[in-house]
């Protein structure tokens, strides 16, 4: 799918068939890999996933080494709008994202609020038979960049939407990044997109993927992108759980890092891709982004389509987002 060029930066979102196919294979392996040893935050101690309906725990202090460069815990009077300071719509029909969505994305408080008790709600509503409302919002701040010789972390506690089967069926909620470039006249997707986590169709499941390069095809194989394949996630929906990259420039070849509650998951080196492509994508600022779609290509893909069915009103809620940077040395 092709990446719109707008005024307000369009996501290109959506798995081939090819992915899809080949997700049965990739829940064996994510299965497996759960039961062994995973490494851990660079950043120190990880926090952990909360008890169910319950923020994730996290400490005041930024992991060692790091220094706190921004962050949002979402405190306010239930109801309001997210601070203006930090955060921007992105609006409009889902048929301009490029990737098949069939809400319309709005600004109004009845899909992204505060709910007054530290946390972000973006909730899809239905009206009529099969017309959904929903929110998108993206960091006003575009300069999320790895120091040269550094590391950046980006993190966030989220409860996806609460809905499985029948019930999540078009449910499509994103925690991601793309590439500052993208601001100011580049193109998708050479200017890098990072998903921090993706679910469909309340699967209990996330994917962590880049994208990169040039679509279709290209050295990033879009339009699926370089990814971890559907990756297990227990209680994903009921639960609070703290979704994380680090992408850490102080290493050779750089590497890219996914984590969920602190264990690693996921990676991929620079050497994946040729220099041209790695530095295109990595090698400047990113904006964050927060959105749940309803429809589209990847639901669909994994058999989502929208049903009278779908549960409307089931909101992903967001505990903080925070970037950390670790400089050089």
């Amino acid at each position: 799918m092709k990446h719109s060029q707008t005024t307000s930066p369009r996501r290109r979102r959506g798995r081939s068939l090819i992915s899809a196919l080949a997700i049965g294979s990739a829940v064996a392996l994510a299965a497996a890999a759960c039961g062994s040893t995973a490494s851990t935050p660079s950043g120190g101690a990880a926090s952990a996933s909360a008890a169910a309906g319950s923020p994730a725990l996290v400490t005041a202090a930024p992991p060692a080494g790091f220094s706190l460069l921004w962050r949002d815990d979402f405190e306010g009077t239930s109801g309001t709008a997210p601070s203006a300071t930090n955060w921007k719509y992105d609006t409009g029909p889902g048929v301009s994202f490029g990737t098949g969505e069939q809400e319309t994305m709005t600004n109004s408080i009845d899909n992204v609020y505060l709910d007054g008790s530290g946390h972000l709600a973006i909730k899809p509503i239905r009206s009529g038979v099969n017309d959904w409302t929903s929110g998108r919002i993206e960091t006003q701040r575009s300069d999320f960049e790895a120091p040269a010789g550094g590391i950046l972390r980006v993190e966030g506690s989220l409860q996806q939407p609460n809905v499985t089967g029948v019930d999540g069926m078009g449910y499509w909620p994103a925690f991601w990044m793309l590439g500052a470039p993208l601001r100011s006249g580049g193109s998708w997707p050479s200017v890098g997109e990072i998903d921090l986590m993706e679910d469909v169709n309340g699967r209990s499941s996330e994917y962590g993927t880049l994208h990169c390069g040039t679509a279709p095809g290209g050295p990033c194989n879009e339009n699926s992108g370089i990814g971890s394949g559907e990756l297990p996630c227990p209680g994903c929906q009921t639960a609070f759980h703290t979704y994380a990259i680090e992408y850490d420039r102080s290493t050779t070849p750089e590497e890219l890092r996914w984590y969920l509650d602190g264990k690693q998951i996921f990676a991929v080196t620079a050497t994946r891709v040729d220099d041209t492509t790695w530095t295109n994508a990595m090698h400047h600022g990113f904006f964050v982004i927060l959105n749940v779609a309803m429809g589209g290509g990847f639901p669909s893909a994994l058999g989502g389509v929208l049903l009278p069915s779908t549960a409307s009103g089931r909101p992903m809620l967001v505990d903080y987002v925070a970037v950390y940077i670790k400089p050089a040395g």
